[in-house]
């Protein structure tokens, strides 16, 4: 937990959270299914797998710091993902 300029405890949200929401904040104009999708789609093409990993991880457990459209492409990222059994 950190402290707020306010002195009042808040829980710090992971850097994947936080950069997920400041991108779903873009796309205001889109309807939530195509918003996801382009969140997906930006964040394939331009984050290290090491983040989206990170993401994918955090994303349950911080569901609630998660804008619901960010929440909506990290979901469509995770369905999407390949499988090891496939290897």
């Amino acid at each position: 937990m950190t402290r707020s300029d306010t002195g009042e405890h808040t829980t710090a949200i992971s850097p994947q959270i936080r950069l997920a929401n400041e991108i779903a904040v873009q796309f205001p104009h889109l309807p939530p299914e195509e918003a996801a999708e382009a969140i997906a789609k930006h964040i394939r093409q331009f984050w290290d797998p090491r983040m989206k990993a990170e993401l994918l991880r955090r994303m349950d457990a911080e569901s609630t710091a998660l804008d619901p459209k960010a929440l909506a492409a990290a979901r469509l990222l995770r369905d999407q993902a390949p499988t090891s059994a496939g290897r």
